[in-house]
């Protein structure tokens, strides 16, 4: 590939309102366009126009449902009618669903997706380079194994059939439950040019679903990703410190009762907070389908303490989220990226985990003591914790200023390997397996 003039797709989930995995497109694209200034990079998302707004790069549909849909046609009010009226009638209606699904439907859905195949295979066919990027893509929730994994699969498949590399960068994995999504990240890795995954954990997961390939650890890659220039000062001396809480809508659909238990206990932690001298910020890595725990966290604050000062920064972009972090002394946080951006910004981090991926991440820093489970955990536990957090701040500063340092460097090396420049002969790539695996080993065992 010629530095100066290579065609570049980056494939992310990335579309509706997660920063993490924003920051993670940011993050990549900052490192090609520092080293490969004259590249062209094209984004291959969930949400074309949003990526387009973003990033600025031309995008297109990761998924044929996520195009744009077409205008409401004219016969939509009738065709409603026409669907109350067979509701009257339970027989009918199940029979025309099924002749519809068979006859209609299907061949529908397949010429669809073949159209959607040529478009897509022309997309691969303009590209020199391919990478998946991205935190946690390679898994079959959110929608089973025909949205994540068969959609990697089936654009490494068609880059690869255009004689385009693909690189898998720093990805998360799991759940991986279904044999589909086993099979389908299995053939997408052998594809691979080059595989590295952001913990231990991921990789380990991956070779018991069968992949026998070469892969490296790494940390996740927005510890790459440049501060921003816009910041709030910290709080001058005696004043009141600066707590932010980031709520989730956790397991909303599967276990309502884990996330009103989350609301519940958060409210009174926060009330807390309020009462021994401190300030709340309600804040969100994920928009918008983070506004309603933060409403509902601050009417739970409201109601153990009325006069808690409160509150809920912007943080729609990247920048203005980092700058607004930059203003508080404490986070606490339940998303996997709300861990790294604090440990980004250095400040000390409780973390409540709904998911491995975060339990994983706080041991990685040496930090799993100030890490509840929200299935188990409770105020007393959320009072204690902090507490302990508080007086230990220096140390975990220190500690965490140093591990960002190591993965700052970590990530360096591997985008120079990548995205090598014209002297890089000094850091021959063929040294990258043996150095990145036992700083990947290093990574997992810290603290």
């Amino acid at each position: 590939m010629s530095r100066g003039h290579t065609r570049i797709g980056l494939l992310e989930h990335v579309g509706y309102g997660n920063l993490g995995d924003d920051a993670t497109v940011a993050a990549v694209l900052h490192n090609i366009k520092l080293r490969w200034p004259q590249a062209r990079v094209t984004g291959i998302t969930l949400n074309p126009t949003d990526t387009e707004r973003k990033h600025g790069i031309r995008s297109y549909a990761i998924r044929r449902e996520c195009k744009t849909p077409p205008p409401p046609s004219a016969g939509a009010a009738t065709e409603v009618g026409l669907k109350n009226k067979l509701r009257e009638i339970p027989v009918l209606g199940f029979l025309l669903r099924a002749v519809k699904a068979v006859v209609i439907r299907a061949p529908r859905a397949f010429v669809q997706e073949s159209l959607f195949l040529v478009e897509s295979f022309r997309v691969t066919e303009s590209l020199d380079l391919l990478i998946i990027c991205g935190g946690g893509q390679l898994r079959d929730s959110a929608g089973g194994p025909y949205t994540f994994t068969y959609s990697i699969f089936k654009w490494v498949v068609l880059a690869k059939l255009t004689g385009t590399r693909c690189y898998f960068v720093n990805l998360g994995a799991g759940p991986l439950k279904t044999r589909s999504a086993r099979f389908f990240l299995r053939g997408a890795l052998r594809l691979s040019d080059y595989t590295s995954f952001r913990d231990e954990k991921s990789s380990l997961l991956v070779r018991r679903s069968g992949f026998k390939g070469d892969a490296r650890v790494h940390a996740d890659c927005v510890y790459s990703l440049p501060l921003p220039e816009e910041k709030t000062s910290r709080r001058a001396p005696g004043s009141r410190s600066v707590v932010g809480v980031s709520p989730m809508r956790v397991y909303w659909d599967r276990n309502p009762q884990v996330y009103s238990h989350l609301i519940q206990e958060l409210g009174k932690f926060s009330a807390w907070l309020a009462r021994d001298e401190h300030d709340l910020h309600l804040f969100s890595t994920e928009l918008p389908s983070d506004y309603e725990p933060i409403d509902d966290l601050k009417d739970a604050i409201i109601k153990e303490y009325a006069d808690s000062p409160i509150t809920c920064p912007e943080t729609e972009s990247i920048d203005r989220l980092l700058a607004r972090m930059s203003s508080m002394d404490y986070v606490v946080t339940c998303r996997f990226h709300g861990v790294v951006f604090a440990h980004l910004m250095n400040i000390p981090v409780l973390a409540i985990s709904h998911h491995s991926k975060v339990a994983t991440l706080m041991n990685d820093l040496g930090l799993s003591e100030y890490c509840l489970d929200v299935d188990t955990f409770d105020f007393d536990q959320l009072k204690e914790t902090f507490t302990r957090l508080a007086a230990n701040a220096a140390e975990v500063k220190q500690r965490m200023a140093e591990r960002a340092a190591h993965y700052r460097r970590e990530l360096e090396f591997q985008f120079d390997s990548l995205f090598p420049q014209p002297d890089s002969h000094e850091h021959p790539r063929e040294l990258l397996p043996l150095e990145v695996s036992q700083a990947g080993k290093g990574m997992n065992t810290h603290g």
